[in-house]
C-alpha cells in the first residue's frame, strides 16, 4: 500500500467475496467522496474463491495460486469500477491480500481513517469459532474507528436482545429527520464516541440523538429520581463542548431505562449510524470486546461504528 500524508489517510473497504454485495463499498466510497480522501479496497483471500472450480482432478498448489490471484484480481477490478462510476473523483486503489481477513484489515488499519466492512450476521457463537467471523475481531483491535455496514437483505427485523424485556420508548420518539445515534457511559470510551458522531453528523448535515441508557439495579435504588440526574450530569458533562465545536449539529440528549444493547438497537431503527465505543483490546477473539458493541453490531438496523479511545 503506498503511503499517505499526515491527514489523508485512506478510508479502507474489506470487500466481500460475493459480488452482489456492495451495500459496505458504497457506503465507503460515499464516505471517502464526503470526507475527500482516497480509499482503499482490499480483497483477503485465503481459501479458493467461489469463482474457482477445477475442471477436474484436485489442482496444484500452483494452479490454485494462480487462480486464486486471477479471480482475485477481476473482483477488484469490477469493485474499482464500481467505485469510479459511482464517484469519478474519489481516488481509488485496490490491494489483493493473502491472510484471514480480520488480521489483513487490522493491518490496514493502522494508517486508515476507517475500515468499513459488511455484516456477516453470524451468531454470537459463529462470530467467535467460525473462520468467517471478521467484525468482532477487527473491532477489538483496529486502531481506527470500524463501520459496520448490513446488507439490506440482513438486517433484522425489529426484535429484543434473548432473555431481555422489549425497551421502553423514549418520552418523545425522535423526529423522522436524517440523524446519527451515539450511546453514551460516562466513560472515556464513549467520550471518542460522541467526538466521531458529531463530527460525521456535521458532515451528513444531519442531527445527533446522544442515548445515555440507565440500568435499574437489581436490589432497587433509594432515591431513583437522584439515579436518573447523575444520568443527566454525566450525559450533559460527555457532550460539553462538543456543540460549541459543532453548533451546525441539532443535539437531542436522552436518558433512557433499559438494557443498553436493547435500547440502542431500537434507536437504530430509524437512524443514519450508530456510534459506539469499545474496551476493545481482547487477547481471545472477541472476549474481552465490550458487550455493548459485540451486542449492537449482532442486532443494529442500521450501520454501525465502533470507535476505540484514543
Amino acid at each position: 500500500m503506498a503511503s499517505h500524508a499526515h491527514g489523508d489517510e485512506p478510508i479502507v473497504v474489506g470487500l466481500d467475496p460475493d459480488p452482489g454485495r456492495r451495500t459496505a463499498l458504497g457506503w465507503g466510497a460515499d464516505e471517502a467522496d464526503r470526507r475527500r480522501l482516497p480509499l482503499l479496497l482490499v480483497l483477503a483471500q485465503n481459501v479458493p474463491t467461489p469463482g474457482y472450480r477445477p475442471a477436474g482432478g484436485r489442482p496444484s498448489w500452483e494452479e490454485w495460486n494462480e487462480s486464486l490471484h486471477t479471480t482475485g484480481d477481476r473482483m477488484l477490478k469490477e469493485a474499482v469500477a464500481f467505485v469510479e462510476s459511482r464517484h469519478p473523483q474519489v481516488r481509488v486503489s485496490g490491494l489483493l491480500a493473502e491472510g484471514h481477513p480480520a488480521w489483513v484489515l487490522r493491518e490496514q488499519a493502522r494508517n486508515a481513517t476507517v475500515v468499513v466492512i459488511g455484516s456477516w450476521r453470524l451468531s454470537a457463537l459463529q462470530e467467535l469459532f467460525t473462520s468467517a467471523a471478521v467484525a468482532l475481531p477487527l473491532i477489538a483491535h483496529a486502531p481506527c474507528p470500524v463501520v459496520v455496514v448490513p446488507e439490506p437483505d440482513q438486517v433484522p427485523e425489529a426484535e429484543h436482545v434473548p432473555g431481555r424485556e422489549p425497551a421502553p420508548e423514549a418520552e418523545h420518539a425522535p423526529e423522522r429527520q436524517p440523524h446519527f445515534v451515539v450511546g453514551v457511559d460516562g466513560s472515556r470510551h464513549s467520550a471518542a464516541a460522541v467526538d466521531f458522531a458529531f463530527g460525521e453528523a456535521a458532515l451528513r448535515g444531519s442531527a445527533l440523538r446522544a442515548l445515555y441508557v440507565w440500568q435499574h439495579p437489581r436490589l432497587g435504588t433509594p432515591d431513583e429520581e437522584a439515579a436518573v440526574q447523575e444520568c443527566r450530569r454525566l450525559l450533559s458533562e460527555t457532550v460539553a463542548g462538543r456543540t460549541a465545536d459543532h453548533p451546525e449539529v441539532e443535539l437531542r440528549q436522552e436518558v433512557v431505562p433499559g438494557h443498553p444493547v436493547q435500547v440502542l438497537t431500537q434507536a437504530s431503527e430509524n437512524a443514519l449510524g450508530l456510534v459506539v465505543g469499545t474496551r476493545g483490546h481482547g487477547g481471545f477473539t472477541g472476549l474481552l470486546l465490550g458487550s455493548v458493541s459485540q451486542g449492537v453490531t449482532q442486532h443494529a438496523r442500521c450501520p454501525v461504528i465502533t470507535v476505540p479511545s484514543a
